[in-house]
């Protein structure tokens, strides 16, 4: 495919992004005029990358026909939340919005892979305006802590850098280090919960 037929086909899930990228920080906003806490601390999108597009047409050996409904992450928003409790009332709120329809769900945040990824995983479908009528399109949110943001960011720049060939120590370090973010990100939520239940009893007495 040329590059003007890859924007072609690949406008719509920009349009996505930009679209799902504006909902969702103003659910954000909502929750921080209401001064309450909010479960959302920031998001971020992309499109896939024509060059990482291409590779995984390859590697999962999906024909150009059928790249619409075999990439379910053409397009990919991230929420990123402070605490681990967060993750699910983020879920919840997706759960309930009207304007997507939940496809599926893959919660590694409980059930971490064994490489120590941890992410919450929604598959949508998104119904975007386009000028030639409603296209309805796929695409994945990844719901994770910022501890658990910044072990995957690392470990995708690991992975990218020795083309998944790992050594069995660099293996064994990615997961000591995913162990010691799960004990941060336990830590914060203590105090967080501290905080909470402290300024609760303050109210009450």
């Amino acid at each position: 495919m040329t590059r003007e037929e890859w924007e072609k086909l690949l406008q719509p899930y920009v349009q996505t992004v930009d679209e799902l990228k504006v909902k969702l920080r103003g659910m954000r906003s909502e929750f921080e005029i209401e001064g309450i806490h909010t479960p959302i601390e920031f998001v971020t999108g992309r499109v896939k990358e024509i060059s990482a597009i291409e590779e995984k047409l390859v590697r999962r050996h999906i024909s150009m026909d059928r790249i619409e409904q075999d990439m379910e992450d053409l397009a990919g928003v991230r929420i990123m939340t402070q605490f681990t409790e967060d993750i699910y009332k983020v879920v919840d709120l997706l759960r309930q919005r009207k304007d997507i329809v939940i496809l599926e769900e893959r919660d590694y945040v409980t059930n971490e892979k064994p490489s120590g990824y941890r992410s919450y995983h929604i598959v949508i479908e998104y119904p975007v305006q386009l000028s030639s009528g409603e296209k309805k399109v796929l695409a994945e949110i990844q719901v994770r802590t910022m501890q658990m943001n910044v072990w995957a960011t690392i470990e995708h720049a690991i992975n990218y850098k020795y083309d998944g060939e790992y050594t069995e120590e660099m293996s064994e370090k990615l997961k000591k280090a995913a162990s010691l973010s799960m004990e941060v990100d336990k830590l914060f939520s203590e105090l967080h919960n501290g905080l909470v239940h402290t300024a609760n009893e303050a109210q009450d007495s």
